[in-house]
């Protein structure tokens, strides 16, 4: 239970706070002492064992201290800013301040924040966060505007990770009272959240929970307060409300109650919503309200005082005032943990049936009193014997949580214990796991090579698809073992698969209607399927069969296939390494992927870009790329083969026709630079000029 002692002064100077009170109070490097910044020019360090002052130290007449004073435990130096970009630094044994450290910054101070262990922070007013060493470094430099104005009415959190410069900006929705405004503020950090706990004009005390680590730190996120406590303070209050977290279940409160019409300081149990204890201020306050260690500190009337307060561990007993500190003489002490196995002096007898009874029951409070095993651990774990439906389930669970700081590392620990147990149980494949696993974008070949090797050997040509889109380092030899099943599994198979048809279009919807066929032949792009000049094809080429516009206008591979393909052509390789797998290929499969890239080329020779439609299609680059090495790796093996004779002079022609744009190009690449020579000469021309322009 939470209880105030007596007040006491600390120091019977009139301090000069303004009309808002003071500049605020900031612990020193030693527990019992405190720097207390006024309104006006000066800082005092106070001694609260001995309730006086150890020392004090002012800035000129004519300037004003715009920032509270607070300590730099590294160095056990004091900071303070004055006329909001003058920043000072000294010590204890410096008495003036204009002889100590000075460094004017380019922008104007908030606030410093000084926490023991790590280095003060500088908050400027536009919201930029700059570390002391740093700013000291250069205190002229830039300072970034964060907070931007605002609309009117309404209220923003921006959470700021300074290590790693993750600024995320949160608008606080105020629920069904939006007319109320937030009078005072505190907030409190665990590990996943930040609780900003708010006391609005209402009365109330509302809490907001905020994550450390959001899920989208670039867009701007909405939160919703919750009701905590309500009628706290008086919505009439004099000089101001304020409001301070004491620890995990108790807050204090600052402000007159509805009943009462003279300032309290009161305490409240959040944990059970009970008001614990409350003191009157009657000599009134500024609306202030600090604490640090066991001591709450307010100016009270013009005086400075402190209220040392103690707080228990939060119980229900304690918080409804029932919990009795003393025992009576002879009273047994019931243990925190009782021993159900042995007698606790109630005279109960033991029998077999009860002692059974206490025996689980002290089973179950052990099983509960064990640490609790962090998701990560419990996925590996189950992995190793659980079924595939389970495994399943728990790594849907597991991918549903935030990432933690080790999430590649156990995704990478759970791919490798899955295919362990493959390679240990042939009939273990748990395909879908790895496919949600795949989807994490964390892995890569070099950490699984594993994974497609079993891929391989089933035959999983969705799983294929998946590494081959998803792996930045796949080996040429992996690359063309994959080309290898993409083009020699049936059209059955294919059809029972479920592949990502992504990069592949509707050919039905592409292709020109047959009108074009009876309309005069047009050119596309410098190429035709119907071009006829080679003079040594003449003959060959006369008599065209019936099913040769059909060729050249229908894909030879279903499209299931054809996005198999697509994904070798967008996988990375070396000429160099990939040359010699590439001539593995039996000669029917490499006549079957150079159709179908011919195929490809006359789909980009339908538009002006030269590109083919679709999410992420192949580039005529890719296409082209592929054409070359086929043709370098099979060329002996392929011009041998009868059905590959059209094909290879079709490629011919596409070449030819290719050789002749890029000619015109080149003409027209000249035309261009003499224009952009006149171009440059008109503007290099004077400021006055006469031009005679001929129209006809």
């Amino acid at each position: 239970m939470a209880a105030l002692e007596e007040e006491f002064t600390l120091s019977s100077v009139v301090l000069s706070a303004g009309p808002e009170g003071l500049l605020g109070v900031e612990q020193s490097d030693k527990t019992d002492q405190f720097l207390v910044t006024d309104s006006g020019r000066t800082v005092i360090l106070y001694k609260v064992s001995d309730q006086k002052p150890l020392g004090s130290w002012s800035v000129k007449q004519g300037q004003i201290i715009t920032c509270p004073a607070v300590c730099n435990f590294q160095t056990r130096e004091y900071i303070v800013v004055h006329d909001n970009k003058v920043l000072r630094i000294w010590n204890n044994e410096d008495v003036n301040l204009d002889k100590v450290f000075k460094a004017t910054l380019s922008a104007e101070v908030y606030r410093i924040l000084s926490v023991q262990g790590t280095e003060p922070l500088v908050l400027f007013k536009e919201g930029a966060v700059r570390g002391l060493e740093a700013l000291l470094a250069d205190p002229q430099q830039k300072i970034e505007t964060v907070i931007s104005d605002e609309e009117h009415g309404n209220y923003f959190a921006y959470v700021q990770m300074f290590n790693s410069r993750i600024l995320t900006k949160y608008t606080l929705l105020l629920g069904q009272d939006e007319n109320s405004v937030i009078e005072s503020f505190t907030a409190s950090v665990d590990r996943k959240f930040i609780s900003l706990m708010s006391l609005s004009s209402d009365g109330c005390i509302y809490e907001t929970l905020i994550p450390i680590r959001p899920t989208d730190p670039e867009k701007n996120q909405t939160l919703v307060r919750s009701l905590l406590l309500k009628a706290v303070v008086s919505g009439n209050t004099r000089n101001g409300v304020a409001l301070t977290a004491l620890d995990q279940d108790h807050i204090a409160v600052l402000g007159s109650p509805q009943a009462a019409s003279k300032e309290c300081l009161s305490v409240w149990n959040i944990k059970f919503q009970t008001l614990q204890t409350s003191k009157e201020l009657p000599q009134g306050t500024s609306g202030q309200l600090w604490y640090y260690g066991e001591n709450l500190f307010m100016l009270h009337g013009k005086s400075l005082t402190v209220i040392p307060y103690k707080c228990e561990v939060s119980s229900l007993a304690g918080a409804l005032g029932k919990l009795k500190h003393g025992q009576d003489p002879g009273t047994h002490v019931m243990p925190r943990f009782v021993n159900w196995e042995t007698p606790q002096g109630c005279g109960l007898g033991f029998q077999n049936s009860e002692q059974s009874r206490r025996i689980l029951r002290r089973r179950k409070i052990e099983v509960s009193l064990q640490p609790e095993v962090p998701p990560s651990k419990q996925l590996l774990s189950t992995i190793m014997e659980d079924s595939e439906k389970h495994i399943e389930v728990e790594v849907r669970k597991f991918l549903a949580l935030k990432q933690t700081p080790d999430f590649h590392t156990v995704i990478g620990d759970t791919v490798t214990g899955l295919l362990e147990r493959c390679k240990a149980e042939p009939s273990f494949y748990p395909r879908n796991c790895l496919v949600q696993l795949i989807q994490t974008h964390v892995l890569s070949y070099s950490l699984c090579p594993d994974l497609m090797e079993i891929a391989l050997i089933k035959k999983d040509v969705q799983l294929l698809q998946l590494c081959l889109q998803q792996f930045p380092d796949i080996p040429e030899s992996v690359t063309c073992a994959c080309l290898k099943i993409f083009l020699s599994i049936g059209d059955d198979s294919l059809q029972e698969t479920d592949v990502s048809m992504e990069s592949v279009f509707d050919y039905s919807n592409s292709v020109h209607d047959e009108k074009m066929e009876e309309q005069t032949e047009i050119l596309q792009n410098g190429f035709s399927p119907e071009e006829d000049k080679c003079s040594n094809c003449d003959q060959e080429l006369n008599k065209k069969p019936q099913d040769e516009t059909k060729e050249s206008t229908s894909c030879p591979v279903v499209p299931k296939r054809a996005a198999l393909l697509n994904a070798i052509l967008h996988s990375a390789y070396s000429e160099t390494f990939l040359l010699p797998h590439l001539k593995d290929i039996p000669a029917q499969h490499i006549t079957l992927f150079l159709k179908y890239l011919y195929f490809l080329y006359l789909k980009c020779s339908e538009n002006a870009t030269m590109t083919l439609p679709g999410i992420h299609p192949p580039t005529l680059n890719q296409i082209m790329d592929w054409i070359c090495l086929l043709l370098d790796a099979n060329f002996t093996v392929v011009v041998m083969m009868p059905e590959a004779k059209r094909l290879l002079i079709n490629l011919y022609k596409l070449v030819k026709s290719q050789i002749s744009v890029y000619s015109e190009l080149n003409k027209i690449e000249v035309s261009f630079r003499e224009l952009q020579k006149l171009n440059q000469e008109k503007n290099n021309r004077g400021l006055y000029s006469i031009e005679v322009l001929e129209l006809f």
